[in-house]
């Protein structure tokens, strides 16, 4: 008899009361639907992590899972505070034991419908599936602009080919998993794990539906600093850009020295006083101001990896029978 190949769909939310009851209504669906179009046998588990919740997105949860079908296994994790998604993530894939694992979103813009692709092209011997927003038409043009100008930055500082317009939507194969979780840093990017473990990998498309309830949790400010941390953590570039920088203004600073004391001793022209002096001294302090502010950023993470502080702390684990 040949034994079923598991996989678990990992759901990280926070305060999504809302979304939770609509959202594991078709993940019933879909289970039958998967149950129903494979011939080769799977079991499907279903893992939410509640990352610090302060509305009543615990008790929704563990009700609207005790009534879910088509599932074998059935796990709610709750974090004892928010530590954000990555801290999410992290804790859902070291507690799923499967040979695979599809992450997505609470507020349903991820479609649970992709998930029979996604399975298909995993049975293909695809070990990452990404999901890969083909219309980005909705968001607005400052938002679509600069997601493309940090996607190729990313990929120019770091050499890594991170997947243009996705989110941590994907299926992740037992190999790729425990590829991501032998990195033990605290500040984490999981689009650059995803596209650093490399291993073979496909490709489906959607386009993204609205949001069914609630509000988004990543405002400007976040999705910033979460930029930040991306090419921080997956590059030196930043650091070797102002040393050229700094190599650059130096010889500018010498050439322009040379001309002021070959005009004076030379033709008799007076050196510009206050204002050039001016101007050079606050170009310069700004300068050095933004390549110390680089140099900090990197000493900072250093020092909150070498705290090796836990990314989150488990307040309870649920397993519905």
């Amino acid at each position: 008899m040949t034994l079923p190949r598991t996989i678990d769909c990992l759901i990280p939310c926070f305060n999504e009361q809302e979304s939770i009851p609509a959202l594991l209504q078709e993940m019933a669906s879909i289970g039958e639907a998967i149950g129903a179009s494979f011939s080769e046998p799977l079991s499907l588990g279903i893992v939410i992590v509640n990352d610090g919740s302060t509305d009543e997105t615990q008790a929704v949860v563990a009700r609207e899972l005790k009534a879910l079908r088509g599932y074998d296994r059935r796990s709610l994790i709750s974090l004892s505070r928010n530590f954000g998604k990555e801290a999410a993530l992290l804790a859902g894939l070291r507690h799923s034991p499967s040979e695979a694992c599809i992450i997505l979103d609470a507020d349903l813009q991820d479609p649970p419908h992709l998930l029979l692709e996604m399975i298909r092209l995993w049975l293909d011997d695809y070990k990452i599936v990404n999901a890969v927003r083909k219309d980005r038409s909705e968001d607005l043009l400052l938002k679509r602009l600069s997601a493309r100008a940090f996607y190729k930055v990313f990929q120019q500082f770091s050499h890594l080919r991170i997947q243009f317009n996705s989110s941590d939507f994907r299926l992740l194969d037992r190999v790729a998993i425990d590829a991501i979780l032998s990195c033990h840093e605290s500040i984490r990017f999981s689009k650059g794990f995803f596209a650093w473990v490399g291993f073979k990998q496909a490709n489906v498309y959607f386009k993204r539906p609205a949001r069914r309830g609630g509000a988004t949790k990543w405002g400007s400010w976040k999705l910033w600093n979460y930029a930040l941390d991306g090419l921080f953590s997956f590059s030196t570039a930043p650091l070797r850009i102002w040393s050229y920088l700094g190599a650059i203004v130096t010889l500018i600073a010498f050439v322009l020295g040379t001309i002021a004391v070959i005009r004076t001793l030379f033709l008799g022209v007076d050196v510009p006083g206050y204002a050039s002096l001016f101007t050079a001294v606050t170009f310069l302090g700004g300068l050095q101001l933004v390549g110390i502010g680089v140099l900090g950023e990197y000493i900072g993470r250093i020092y909150i990896e070498t705290k090796r502080r836990p990314q989150y702390i488990i307040e309870t684990i649920t397993e519905v029978t």
